[in-house]
């Protein structure tokens, strides 16, 4: 366990909660990306042990919790055929659509099936040529460059039995979006260390610039979370508002080339919708001309889908970092991981489901 305990060492902890409160002087709000960071501060109650002027925003950093409800509605149409063989990894079966999820598909009958990586659809693809096979592509940077290899091998190897639903989102003008809001609070970021591993952080200098925020490109671990804090807050307290990359031992600033020329020769950037948030210009991928004939989209003529949130569901809010997950009506009562209204509640990532799980009912 020694690479886990050396980012966990309590004395360690210690000194970096001690240096944030000697340099904390006004009252300051920034937000991690990830969802796992989200899991990781509460967990370890990280933002119990902060100097009251500080205040952690949850961001929008879970991309099963931002797949529009429409493309679930499609992923249960799909996967409801009798023709198809539906992939996808196991958090996403549980995410509720209008009116079921992919786990009642499956006990309905439906062929769903969980795997731990896209090639792994391809193989049952090459294996069941009498079978339509679907891969739920869904995902931030950080998955796509496999997600691109999956698509790339099938289109090389002549596997036209294999497609993917493509649901990918991309973290800078998530970003963006946040800061141009009017109701935006966030003075400074914690970027989420497996996306910049895949895409390094040259595109969170312009966002630094511009808005006047520090970025901090942090890792997942307690340590890292209060060394990325740390950072954050001596930037904000001398003035200044740059990108700095505390997790070095991943992140390089030109991220892993191959994946990225992988991704632009499999992927294009389109607009994306975000559940509970709304469409954002150039914020998400999609196939390009070359791959269509692997578009589960335009292959099952699922276009026109159009769906409406539950009315009492927040999880828009919290995304936005506006609400916090305790702070919802609903929160543990309609609302919780077995009966979930919104994908902030089931998703493994998602802050409503941390909440739930590390202080579940606080405050009522």
């Amino acid at each position: 366990m020694k690479y886990f305990d050396e980012y966990r060492d309590p004395k360690q902890a210690k000194e970096f909660i001690r240096e944030i409160h000697k340099i904390t002087t006004k009252p300051w709000a920034m937000m991690e990306i990830c969802g796992g960071q989200t899991h990781s501060i509460i967990r370890s109650g990280i933002d119990e042990l902060l100097p009251d002027k500080i205040t952690l925003v949850h961001g929008p950093g879970c991309p099963v919790c931002v797949t529009p409800l429409e493309l679930i509605d499609k992923a249960i149409s799909i996967a409801s055929r009798v023709e198809v063989i539906f992939c996808s990894f196991g958090d996403m079966l549980r995410v509720p659509g209008s009116k079921k999820d992919l786990l009642t598909v499956k006990a309905e009958g439906g062929d769903v099936r969980i795997v731990y990586s896209p090639l792994d659809s391809v193989k049952i693809a090459k294996e069941n040529p009498d079978k339509k096979v679907v891969f739920f592509g869904v995902g931030f940077e950080t998955t796509a460059p496999a997600n691109a290899m999956a698509v790339f091998q099938a289109h090389e190897q002549k596997i036209d039995n294999f497609s993917m639903l493509v649901s990918h989102v991309l973290v800078p003008p998530a970003m963006e979006v946040i800061l141009s809001s009017p109701d935006n609070r966030v003075q400074g970021f914690l970027a989420a260390g497996h996306v910049c591993t895949v895409m390094g952080y040259t595109e969170y200098e312009p966002l630094a610039k511009k808005y006047q925020v520090p970025i901090v490109v942090t890792g997942f671990e307690p340590l890292d979370i209060l060394q990325g804090i740390y950072m954050c807050v001596k930037q904000l307290e001398e003035g200044r508002f740059e990108v700095e990359n505390m997790y070095k031992r991943s992140v390089r600033r030109e991220g892993n080339i191959p994946a990225k020329n992988l991704i632009q020769k499999v992927f294009e950037i389109t607009h994306r919708k975000w559940r509970g948030v709304g469409e954002i210009p150039q914020s998400g991928l999609s196939l390009r001309e070359e791959f269509v004939g692997h578009d589960a989209n335009l292959i099952f003529g699922l276009s026109d889908y159009s769906a409406q949130e539950p009315e009492e569901c927040i999880a828009g809010l919290i995304l936005q970092g506006i609400k916090k997950p305790n702070e919802c009506s609903e929160f543990g009562k309609k609302c919780t991981p077995e009966h979930p209204l919104g994908a902030t509640m089931v998703s493994t990532e998602g802050a409503c489901a941390a909440y739930f799980r590390y202080r579940s009912f606080e405050g009522k």
